[in-house]
C-alpha cells in the first residue's frame, strides 16, 4: 500500500493553502474561527470542543512540537471523544508518571505530512477501499470511506469518523474526529 510522503502532501498542501490566510476559508471548530496563518496549537486553544486535547498536549510536552514547521496532519478528538473513554482514563493519562503513555496515544493522532481529505480519499480508492496510515507515534491507522465520511480504524479496532475535515493550519491540517485512537496494547 502507498504511504504518506512529505513531498506529495507538501505540494498538495501548498496548492490548497495558497492565499488562504483568512478564517472564512476554513470551517469553524468548537465555535471558533480557525485561521490558516496560525499553527495547530494557536488554533486548537480557541476551540471549545478541544479543551481536553489541548490539556493533554500540554501535559505530554508536545506544544512546541505541534507549533513547529511540520507539516503535520492532526486527527483531533473532541472533548466528547475523550469523555467516552472508560471513567478515570483521562485523569490517569494526565498524571506525570503516565506521560510516556500519553505521548504515545497523542502521537498516534499525528502524521508527519499535510494530508487533505481529498488526498486521503484518493489513497483509499487507489488501495481498493482502504489505506494504512503510519503515524508519528508508530501506530497504523486504516482509513476507509463510509458513505461520505472518512473513517480511521486504530490498532485496537476502534473506529473514528472524521466529522470536520480540512481545517488548514500554517503548519499542516486538522481533521476533527469523534473517537480517541488507541495504539495496540
Amino acid at each position: 500500500m502507498k504511504m504518506f510522503t512529505k513531498a506529495v502532501f507538501a505540494g498538495c498542501f501548498a496548492l490548497a493553502t495558497a492565499g488562504a490566510a483568512s478564517a472564512q476559508d476554513n470551517p469553524m471548530v468548537g465555535g471558533a474561527a480557525m485561521f490558516a496563518d496560525k499553527n495547530i496549537v494557536e488554533n486548537a486553544v480557541n476551540s471549545a470542543d478541544h479543551t481536553t486535547l489541548v490539556a493533554a498536549v500540554q501535559a505530554a510536552g508536545l506544544v512546541e512540537t505541534l507549533q513547529g514547521d511540520g507539516p503535520f496532519t492532526v486527527f483531533a478528538p473532541t472533548n466528547e471523544a475523550f469523555a467516552a473513554l472508560p471513567a478515570g482514563t483521562v485523569d490517569t493519562l494526565l498524571m506525570p508518571e503516565n506521560k510516556d503513555m500519553l505521548v504515545q496515544i497523542l502521537t498516534c493522532h499525528v502524521v508527519g505530512a499535510a494530508a487533505m481529505a481529498a488526498d486521503v480519499s484518493q489513497m483509499i480508492a487507489d488501495g481498493s477501499g482502504e489505506h494504512v496510515i503510519d503515524t508519528l507515534g508508530g501506530c497504523k491507522l486504516t482509513a476507509r470511506v463510509d458513505g461520505d465520511m472518512i473513517t480511521l480504524t486504530d490498532e485496537t479496532g476502534g473506529v473514528a469518523h472524521v466529522t470536520i475535515a480540512d481545517v488548514v493550519q500554517s503548519n499542516g491540517v486538522i481533521h476533527v474526529i469523534d473517537k480517541v485512537l488507541m495504539p495496540a496494547a
